[in-house]
């Protein structure tokens, strides 16, 4: 299955690639060791049949320039439950209360799922950073919960879980994370579909995956796309 991100609908414009070519250690934050291999807004379960864009395989190949990322160190840090991530300047809080009030509402024997874990907007409405939180096992069909995100597979095959069939892919990284155990594992992806331009970060922490999107009009984000991929990728399991 994967995340279908659905919003409003700008007219395109395709992202210069060459763009991203900042070394990468030069922009984040002292605490974030990054090895690098390889609106409104929501996420929406598809059918598990979706294909793997063509474009992922030259996405993944090797040697690929550094990402252009903005330093989030002076940004708001947001904590929610078992993740941090840093927001833009100038976002606000759009989480709506039934978001918050969602887990408490009882099904028969089961909560009802917050959609969103976390929803951040620019004063348009039209850049969204959102987070969400599912059980693996919720993307993936098994009877064993993911305890690293590699377990869903590699960064290619979980691209059926993250990538949309019919985007159109840009980017696609494995992405390592210092931490005092050792190196966390984050998949990163880019890509356009229907108009907007995602930039998407998620790993797997307890059994859940933990998932960041920034999204724009493909309109703006040649202005925009380094604060908003740069958002996307702050993400940290905690």
């Amino acid at each position: 299955m994967a995340f279908l991100l659905s919003f409003s609908t700008n007219p395109p414009l395709n992202p210069k690639l060459s763009s991203l070519n900042t070394p990468l250690s030069s922009t984040l934050n002292t605490k974030r060791h990054f090895i690098i291999h390889t609106t409104s807004f929501c996420f929406i379960l598809l059918a598990q049949q979706n294909p793997i864009p063509q474009s992922l395989a030259q996405a993944s190949t090797p040697s690929k320039p550094a990402l252009n990322l903005a330093n989030t160190k002076s940004w708001f840090q947001f904590y929610g439950d078992g993740f941090a991530i840093r927001v833009p300047p100038e976002f606000e809080d759009i989480m709506e209360p039934e978001d918050f009030n969602a887990g408490a509402s009882l099904y028969g024997d089961k909560a009802k799922p917050r959609p969103f874990a976390a929803r951040f907007a620019s004063t348009d409405g039209s850049e969204v950073l959102s987070v969400v939180v599912r059980p693996t096992n919720q993307l993936k069909i098994t009877f064993l919960e993911a305890q690293e995100i590699t377990d869903l597979g590699s960064i290619k095959e979980a691209a059926k879980i993250f990538v949309p069939g019919g985007a159109t892919l840009y980017n696609a990284r494995t992405i390592k994370i210092k931490e005092d155990e050792g190196f966390k594992t984050y998949y990163f992806y880019e890509f356009e579909r229907d108009d907007q331009h995602i930039a998407l970060m998620a790993t797997v922490s307890s059994g859940k995956a933990i998932i960041s999107g920034a999204t724009a009009p493909c309109s703006k984000w040649n202005d925009d796309g380094v604060k908003l991929r740069s958002a996307a990728i702050s993400l940290t399991a905690l």
